[in-house]
């Protein structure tokens, strides 16, 4: 992926600048040099790099008067403000509403991905609850409605068409007043594509428009055409109110740089990057969250809402309960995988964390969601008393686990190793006093280095060294406890990670947690993983 070279030569330049012993002003010109070149480079318009060359050189300019000022800190909060600013758009994207239909109208070139974008669309929402469906009105090109059709049916959402009927104002209008009459949250409807020079597709385009009337207009950008975006993007909003834009294709050789610049042309935000051909390959866009993870930032505030939205709060305070008194059963461990799957994919995660991205071998996050999904197989075959450790396992119940899960005994072994593994670790946590009513994660504050002392003594060694150390472990604790949200306040002053980690594992930003991930991904466990099944 190109804009993941762009983020690591910017990320070069700033080590440059913060490893120079004096940061003068041709010091300055050099790294701008490095970081304009590698816009460029991302097919950024030379036009916007250079207004961020001047940006950052006028604030630096103006700044560095003042007395106290960090130079090096100045440059890169300067640098990070400008990308910030370069894919921001001033317009604020339609916000949907829940009890209401929501009708959502997506356009764009041909071969863009504008359906496969829509179906994605559609399952993000419905995982998060919404009662959504699905119209095609492109009865231009062949098999758009079989392909909209054979999208809907594998994630389970409703979808209307007409193969017989060519007029797409008619099926738009009778797909939305369907989905209206019964009551559907979000209704999106799919149109076909095409380009500026073909004027009777853009008049269909505005009939459609007018008929369903959109509470937002979606544009969908191919990263892969590059600055040509620009003139396009410019045609559609002038012929239709276009509210928001989503780039897709974002995970092949695209250089990306050239669609995220030309968003300036529809005056309107980008809401959602696709980053995949997979339906859960879709990444809500946050300007300060895309260009923090570009940096190797990460995006704690990013990271928090994914954990708080797959996390049913009402359950933390029962596992934060049992994890203060150090307990933890197979059927915890099953609802952390359970979790953990919500969460999305675990390459998101990972790009969430700081540091952590450069950690994982490629390919090494898919392999561990393998390996989740066959150990959460094998504990479909566990009986109620042996998912809570009610009844020690012997091998004959091993034995009818393996048969019952298609999985051999050996594999069944290593689940319980894990599983006694992350016990372990979480008798270790509850005897450390850092969690429950008073625990010493509320005392971050006022004695941290009493708090890193047990944080440490309740998780490996080699993992605190690969975060960072105790000091950035320090430094993501406090961005957790600035952040507003009933999580922190719920358990009882725990703060940001310390409560996270109620998580009992493998949901939560606490040290265990990041360990036992990492442990399913190959990192901390030997051997061959999984089942046949």
């Amino acid at each position: 992926m190109v804009l993941t070279e762009l983020g690591q030569k910017i990320t070069g330049a700033f080590r440059k600048l913060n490893t120079a012993p004096i940061i003068d002003d041709d010091l300055l010109d050099e790294v701008l040099k490095e970081i304009a070149g590698a816009l460029l480079q991302a097919d950024v318009n030379v036009k916007y790099v250079s207004e961020l060359r001047n940006n950052v050189k006028k604030r630096v300019l103006m700044e560095t008067d003042s007395t106290g000022v960090n130079k090096r800190k100045l440059i890169q909060k300067a640098v990070v403000e400008e990308l910030v600013r370069l894919v921001s758009a001033d317009k604020r994207p339609y916000k949907l509403e829940k009890g209401r239909p929501n009708i959502v109208m997506f356009v764009g070139l041909q071969g863009s991905g504008k359906t496969t974008t829509c179906t994605k669309y559609a399952h993000y929402y419905n995982r998060k609850g919404w009662k959504t469906a699905l119209v095609c009105c492109d009865t231009f090109r062949a098999g758009a409605f079989d392909q909209l059709k054979q999208n809907a049916s594998k994630v389970r959402i409703p979808f209307y068409g007409d193969y017989n009927e060519t007029d797409p104002v008619k099926i738009a209008a009778e797909g939305v007043a369907l989905f209206k009459k019964e009551k559907y949250d979000l209704i999106i409807v799919d149109t076909s594509g095409r380009h500026k020079q073909e004027q009777a597709l853009f008049d269909e385009m505005q009939q459609v428009a007018e008929v369903v009337d959109p509470d937002d207009i979606v544009f969908i950008m191919d990263s892969h055409i590059g600055q040509a975006c620009f003139e396009q993007a410019k045609a559609f909003r002038e012929c239709v109110n276009v509210g928001s834009v989503i780039v897709t294709k974002l995970d092949g050789h695209a250089k990306g740089g050239g669609a995220l610049s030309a968003v300036a042309a529809t005056d309107s935000p980008i809401i959602f990057l696709g980053t995949g051909e997979h339906f859960d390959e879709f990444q809500p866009f946050e300007a300060q969250s895309f260009v923090s993870r570009l940096l190797g930032m990460g995006d704690l505030k990013g990271l928090f809402q994914t954990i708080t939205e797959a996390m049913p709060l009402d359950k933390q305070p029962d596992l934060l309960k049992k994890i203060s008194k150090g307990k933890f059963s197979m059927r915890d461990l099953y609802e952390q995988f359970q979790n953990l799957q919500k969460m999305g994919p675990m390459n998101q995660i990972m790009q969430m964390i700081p540091g952590m991205q450069q950690l994982l071998p490629k390919g090494a996050e898919k392999e561990g969601v393998k390996r989740i999904k066959r150990f959460m197989v094998m504990m479909d075959s566990l009986t109620d008393d042996e998912m809570d450790c009610n009844v020690p396992m012997v091998d004959s119940r091993k034995m009818r686990v393996a048969k019952g899960s298609g999985s051999s005994p050996m594999e069944v072994n290593m689940l319980l190793e894990e599983y006694k593994r992350m016990e372990k670790m979480v008798g270790k946590m509850g005897k450390s006093g850092l969690f429950g009513k008073g625990g010493d994660l509320s005392q971050l504050q006022r004695n941290p280095g009493q708090v890193m002392q047990k944080m440490q003594s309740a998780m490996d060694p080699r993992m605190l060294q690969q975060m960072g150390g105790a000091q950035n472990m320090m430094k993501m604790m406090k961005e957790f406890g600035k952040m507003e949200g009933g999580l922190g306040g719920m358990m009882e002053g725990l703060g940001g990670m310390g409560g996270l980690g109620g998580m009992g594992g493998l949901g939560g930003l606490d040290p265990a947690a990041i360990q036992n991930m990492q442990k399913m991904m190959g990192k901390g466990m030997g051997g061959r993983g999984g089942g046949r099944r």
